[in-house]
């Protein structure tokens, strides 16, 4: 699936199925992004997601992210995961610091200082919080 939102932007998953579905694992947005910079950012999330466009949650329960050494999970968790998804994209994953409350399945939702990170054509999302928009 190939999502075209401006010349310059182009959007994949990683793994499409023949029915046009994605899998859940390895589903990390693809972008190809001509002005790279390093660290997060609110721009290039803004530049990811539409404005216009209704953003929903998908997620019903909050995946722990467990801190990692030696290639080991240690037990600590230093964060939380969760799916949502826009009208021309795929879903896309977004990590919290501090655990949330995710409203309903399909819920529409507004992101606290949404920030995007590209690394190595893959873009992930972090947020302070979110609300539901009623």
């Amino acid at each position: 699936m190939l999502v075209h939102l401006s010349p310059t932007h182009d959007f994949k998953p990683s793994r499409t199925l023949s029915n046009n579905t994605t899998t859940k694992e390895n589903t990390t947005m693809k972008f190809n992004n001509s002005c790279r910079s390093s660290g997060y950012s609110a721009t290039l999330a803004n530049n990811i997601l539409d404005a216009s466009k209704p953003i929903h949650c998908l997620s019903i329960e909050l995946e722990p992210q467990q801190k990692f050494e030696d290639k080991k999970p240690t037990g600590e968790i230093i964060a939380y995961k969760a799916w949502f998804t826009q009208s021309g994209l795929p879903p896309f994953e977004v990590k919290f610091l501090d655990s949330v409350k995710l409203p309903n399945y399909l819920a529409v939702v507004e992101f606290e200082n949404l920030q995007a990170v590209e690394v190595s054509y893959n873009v992930y999302f972090k947020a302070d919080g979110l609300k539901e928009v009623k």
